[in-house]
């Protein structure tokens, strides 16, 4: 079974997967973005940087997932990922225009056919303010001169594209009022909308807060 965490910037996406591993007994795939040669130019000049670092995200997710969740699979029933080939497009598409754009389109359309799908995409969901706070008091040097603006364009771009995912394999849970971090009951009122989404048991038919 594959789950993968999406959300905009900040929402909490690896902290969650990495809580809820031990859940599942599951492998992790995580994100490597640090890699990005051209990640801190691109906050300091979007438009000037957008197209190279699409282009180094695309090839290097392609990459590790391409490779990563089909070995992951093949060891462990269970695995646990905090992005989804996706995303990239959804950043291609606030970041990117004309005829970069349309390059963008085809490569990834072309890679995007040997990518596995994950089973359940869970959808975090945060107000751009919520975000723009996580975002601060994990203060990464390259985040430090991340627009609101910014924020609040991609926050749209994944309500929209979420909004017309098939119910069927996404769960949509709003995060402005969790903690799982520091609070247990949190991330057991998480773990049951997974297992209820994935219809295994046990869990709850009712929680006890709304998520």
């Amino acid at each position: 079974m594959y789950i993968a965490i999406e959300g905009v910037i900040g929402v909490g996406k690896t902290t969650l997967a990495r809580l809820m591993q031990p859940y599942f007994d599951a492998r992790l795939l995580l994100e490597i973005f640090e890699e990005n040669p051209f990640l801190s130019d691109f906050y300091s000049d979007r438009a000037r940087y957008a197209f190279q670092t699409q282009i180094f995200f695309l090839l290097s997710r392609y990459h590790q997932q391409h490779k990563g969740v089909r070995e992951a699979l093949a060891s462990n029933p269970w695995l646990l990922s905090d992005y989804t080939f996706e995303k990239d497009r959804l950043f291609a598409e606030v970041n990117l225009q004309g005829d970069e754009l349309n390059m963008y389109y085809n490569v990834h359309d072309a890679l995007a056919e040997k990518i596995i799908k994950p089973d359940l995409v869970v959808y975090l969901q945060a107000d751009t303010d919520v975000l723009m706070q996580r975002i601060a008091q994990r203060d990464r040097p390259y985040e430090r001169q991340m627009e609101i603006d910014y924020i609040h364009t991609l926050n749209l771009t994944y309500e929209k594209r979420f909004a017309n995912h098939p119910s069927q394999n996404c769960l949509t849970i709003n995060t402005n009022y969790l903690d799982y971090v520091r609070n247990p009951d949190d991330l057991e009122a998480v773990n049951q909308r997974i297992r209820q989404a994935l219809k295994m048991a046990p869990f709850q038919e009712s929680l006890p807060i709304d998520l």
